[in-house]
């Protein structure tokens, strides 16, 4: 026969099944909560690059390529066509001026300047003997002239004779016409030869001076080779240091040709090549940034070249400081175009996570956490990027490179 159940029993065993359930769910909870703590996405604290947001100054600017040279380079050229004979001097020397480099075979050059002057010799043999032939006919005109002036004076004094015997009766008036037209004649034969006289004597000035010509350009071309002759030897004007010569003996150079270069290293400037498409925001003045060596150097932008070549346009900076000790010829060394200026803004420091846009998330460290955040930016340089919108003083962004991250909202920090 059953026997009924005591009622404390069975609230017992209602107990219990109310405690089992509890604690099932709440291993199941904790179950739940651990895994979606396993699933949620992290990354390791290490493997990040991390900047904080600061105020300072961004300089917003253009970046070329540039190449440390001289501030003073000498270009020395052959100044005659010949063969180099002999090299004085090895490069890297330090050449003082008047200081022999290079010397040129100079029998060529030799050979022309004593035709030069015997054709000089010539020409002046031609002018004594053109002004004494000119001279020669000056004489026998003059001499016509001295004739014709007897002939006219006789023929004045048979026409007063002629015109005296009329008034006696003694001569007719044909006579004395006929008296009148000789002298009248000898008298238009005098005036032509005075002309010709005068014409003459302008023609032989004329013809002196050509040949004055002649013999003074000879002169100058002999001038002019005696002293690329002295030149041949070649030397600097200026003290420096030789950083090219042409060491082929033996080979023929033409008038023109350079032969050596003579630098002074003690000062130094900037020549820089940048995309043709940035050539209109270049211009004569802006202020320039040259890192050379982890060196900046500002200096100043001071020729810009007009022509474009395979695509680029190469420009001149001098610097502030041209004699630093940082700068060596043939250096290389980035050059960056300052356009515009901000001071006292926000910046952080320029790194992979930049994509060059306006706006972009980025991911901001708090409580162990990257937090992804839109942030709105201005202008930048290779160092630093201007803050608008968006973050704070003080805090810290990754400035990795994060796009794999871009639609996470949050990555947990790992140690």
């Amino acid at each position: 026969m059953d026997r009924a159940i005591a009622p404390s029993i069975q609230t017992q065993r209602q107990r219990r099944r109310w405690l089992l359930g509890a604690g099932v769910a709440v291993v199941a909870l904790l179950a739940v909560l651990a895994f979606r703590s396993v699933l949620k996405p992290g990354i390791r604290r290490t493997d990040l690059l991390t900047a904080t947001v600061a105020t300072g100054d961004v300089e917003a600017s253009l970046s070329a390529a540039g190449t440390v040279i001289p501030g003073r380079e000498a270009v020395l050229t052959s100044p005659i066509q010949s063969t180099i004979r002999r090299v004085a001097v090895a490069v890297g020397a330090q050449v003082q001026p008047g200081e022999t480099i290079l010397e040129l075979d100079k029998d060529l050059a030799n050979s022309s300047l004593a035709k030069l002057d015997d054709e000089q010799l010539r020409n002046q043999n031609k002018n004594s003997q053109l002004q004494l032939t000119l001279e020669r006919s000056l004489n026998d005109l003059r001499t016509q002239a001295e004739v014709q002036a007897v002939k006219v004076r006789s023929l004045q004094s048979a026409l007063r004779d002629e015109q005296q015997l009329l008034k006696i009766g003694g001569g007719t008036a044909e006579n004395v016409r006929q008296a009148e037209l000789n002298l009248t004649v000898a008298q238009l034969e005098a005036q032509r030869l005075a002309r010709q006289i005068q014409t003459q004597q302008r023609s032989n000035a004329a013809d002196v001076r050509e040949l004055g010509y002649t013999v003074s350009m000879q002169q100058r071309s002999i001038a002019e080779l005696a002293t690329k002759l002295r030149q041949a030897d070649i030397s600097s004007q200026q003290p420096g240091v030789l950083t090219w010569v042409n060491e082929s003996i033996g080979t023929t150079v033409q008038a023109g040709d350079p032969l050596a270069r003579v630098a002074d290293l003690s000062s130094f400037r900037i020549r820089a090549t940048i995309s043709d498409s940035y050539a209109d925001a270049l211009h004569q003045g802006d202020p320039v940034v040259v890192r050379a060596n982890n060196t900046d150097l500002r200096g100043t932008l001071t020729t810009i070249s007009p022509s474009v070549e395979k695509g680029v346009v190469t420009f001149y900076a001098q610097l502030d400081n041209p004699h630093h000790p940082a700068l060596r010829a043939n250096l290389r060394a980035d050059v960056f175009v300052i356009t515009r200026a901000h001071h006292g803004v926000l910046r952080v420091k320029n790194g992979p996570f930049y994509q060059g846009g306006k706006e972009q998330p980025v991911f901001v460290l708090k409580d162990g956490r990257a937090v992804r955040r839109t942030v709105r930016f201005g202008d930048s340089n290779f160092d630093f990027v201007q803050v608008l919108s968006g973050l704070q003083a003080g805090e810290e962004i990754v400035v990795s490179d994060m796009k794999d991250h871009l639609d996470t909202p949050e990555l947990k920090l790992k140690d």
